[in-house]
């Protein structure tokens, strides 16, 4: 038999690492899959939305006026959550909207009807809050059920960039009246109120809610009465964004009987501005607390017929909007505003989530038993050749046999868990059946060998001449 190609040398160089560290092992399973799954959650994290900002700004009017007592009740609220709103003063709604334009404040109460004194391109509503009456206060004996009925007279309409003289004039111009037959004053608030009570007027626009610390005490002043607009539906068929509604009889003061009648009021709306861009959080977080503040009713509002998507003049955001029609979230309900918005924010972490991890996790199982049976399989290389050789008589069998030792020796090394350990005592077993081969056929060699060297008596006799 010619000798054979050593094989022994491929068991000790491509079988050397049977054995890892139990963490490098983990690593080399596991670590490309978390790998792809961590740059997912890169990926999908540059579009999470930037945090909600914990410092807005509001436009409130006049300090002694409505709208500067609810943004103070909006700060309070708000500072429970963590946000800071900074009030700032102005004239009235005309110049709210101003400063909205400007981008100097985030948000604004302004009144409705005013949408077409600015360009709205950038500015959107989060709906409107509660009624905002006009009301009408003058001096007399005699009672006044028309506006004409105050030509010649001096009336306060209103200070210039207020929403209030924006209404009084279009209201004293349905009347026909104007500088020319009436003295228009420009004045409002408490400058109007004091002015009036004095007698320096003879009556004063007021575009208010009844909470307003001026209207209730103009309300309870003997010297003044409170015109009733007898004609309130012509003026809602003229101007869409008003409304007609009643102030009972005896609201104001049960007691003294305040008012004496029930008077009809013309009211429009506050409603609450931002500038395109607020966080939707903020935005979420600003209706949720109007329903606070508003939803309870008041004079004239029914319970939570405030805030609402009616009588707005800009177009409603888009977030204030979804949470009309559906409501706060279940994250809102129970949790913390921070809280909520961080989760909220990172739901589109969940996406690697669901288009790498579950997939991945449907694949490892497979890639495991892969693992696990590259540290067997291969070893059948080794033995097959071995076979294949013997076959052939094409083997060093004293060769052949140390390296089936060698692979037997480092088979010993290769840990599997237990649901492979059948797999691997498979191994062993042939490991063994293939020695036996290699013994058997070494054994049936020198058999050979010496009945070549020690031939038979008959033999000999043949072999003579």
């Amino acid at each position: 038999m010619r000798p054979a190609t050593p094989v022994a040398h491929a068991a000790g160089t491509t079988m050397n690492r049977v054995s890892e560290h139990p963490l490098k092992e983990q690593l080399n399973l596991f670590g490309p899959a978390l790998l792809i799954t961590l740059l997912g959650f890169v990926c999908a994290y540059q579009f999470v939305d930037p945090a909600p900002p914990d410092h807005i700004r509001i436009a409130s009017g006049q300090s002694q006026g409505a709208y500067h007592l609810f943004a103070g009740r909006y700060k309070e609220y708000l500072a429970r959550e963590g946000i800071t709103l900074e009030i700032l003063t102005s004239e009235g709604s005309l110049e709210n909207l101003q400063l909205l334009q400007r981008g100097l404040v985030d948000l604004a109460f302004v009144q409705g009807g005013l949408a077409d004194s600015v360009s709205s391109d950038k500015l959107l509503s989060l709906g409107s809050f509660y009624y905002e009456p006009i009301w009408l206060f003058y001096r007399g004996a005699e009672t006044q059920v028309r506006l004409t009925g105050f030509r010649k007279q001096r009336l306060a309409a209103g200070t210039e960039g207020s929403g209030t003289r924006a209404l009084a004039l279009q209201l004293l111009a349905d009347n026909g009246m104007n500088p020319h037959n009436t003295e228009i004053v420009a004045m409002g608030g408490s400058e109007a109120a004091d002015a009036l009570l004095s007698g320096e007027i003879d009556a004063a626009f007021f575009v208010a809610s009844p909470e307003s610390p001026l209207i209730k005490g103009l309300l309870e002043a003997e010297d003044l009465k409170l015109m009733s607009f007898t004609r309130a539906e012509a003026y809602t068929r003229l101007h869409p964004h008003l409304t007609s509604i009643i102030l009972p009889e005896g609201l104001v003061n049960m007691e003294r009987n305040l008012p004496e009648h029930p008077t009809r009021l013309l009211s429009t709306t506050a409603n609450l501005v931002i500038r395109e861009g607020l966080h939707p959080a903020i935005v979420d977080l600003l209706v949720f607390v109007g329903g606070k503040i508003h939803g309870g009713g008041g004079w004239f509002e029914k319970r939570g017929e405030f805030p609402t998507p009616a009588y707005i003049d800009f177009p409603i955001s888009p977030e204030a909007e979804r949470f009309y029609a559906q409501g706060p979230s279940f994250l809102q309900r129970y949790l913390p505003f921070w809280t909520a918005s961080l989760v909220d924010r990172l739901k589109v972490m969940l996406l690697p989530l669901f288009a790498l991890l579950l997939p991945l996790s449907k694949l490892m199982p497979g890639i495991y038993r892969w693992r696990m049976r590259a540290r067997i399989y291969p070893w059948y290389k080794q033995i097959v050749a071995i076979d294949r050789k013997l076959m052939e008589r094409n083997l060093d069998l004293d060769e052949a046999l140390m390296a089936l030792n060698s692979v037997e020796q480092q088979v010993s090394a290769v840990s599997v868990p237990l649901s492979f350990a059948g797999e691997l005592c498979d191994l062993r077993q042939h490991i063994v059946l293939a020695r036996e081969r290699l013994l058997r056929g070494r054994s049936q060699m020198a058999k050979a060998e010496s009945g070549a060297h020690n031939p038979t008596p008959d033999d000999s006799i043949q072999a003579r001449p």
